[in-house]
């Protein structure tokens, strides 16, 4: 006697399919989960070797200042020197400020015009399969 299987019923088949795809998903977050973990720990990392590297280059542009006076007071008075590097790097600092405030002022956010468009555009598709 051959014994024949019988086909699941589209109740069963949906209910399978539910629960596939529930798993699915589940799956999918929690990769999702490990992956953006891995990359934090990666992100902190970086994040915090270069701010070992800004601590350095401070360190080092402070010894190079230092050396700029010390030169300098080869030729004249100390305090002549580090008040002549000084003044140097506060008149960069304002050079540089008051470009940095025309460059804030400038950037305005821009407007999102191509997405309106394409929204507007995809409304209007919607709109007219409605009407259909």
């Amino acid at each position: 006697m051959v014994h024949t299987k019988e086909a699941p019923s589209t109740g069963e088949l949906v209910r399978q399919m539910s629960e596939q795809m529930s798993r699915l998903v589940r799956d999918e977050l929690r990769l999702a989960k490990i992956e953006l973990t891995e990359k934090g720990r990666h992100a902190g990392i970086g994040a915090g070797l270069f701010g070992g590297a800004g601590v350095i280059a401070l360190l080092g542009g402070g010894a190079l200042v230092a050396t700029a006076i010390l030169a300098l007071a080869l030729v004249i008075p100390a305090w002549a020197a580090a008040l002549a590097v000084g003044g140097g790097l506060l008149f960069l600092a304002a050079v540089l400020g008051v470009v940095g405030k025309q460059q804030v002022s400038a950037a305005t956010p821009p407007t999102p015009r191509r997405t309106m468009r394409s929204v507007r555009s995809d409304i209007g598709v919607v709109r007219e399969g409605a009407r259909r």
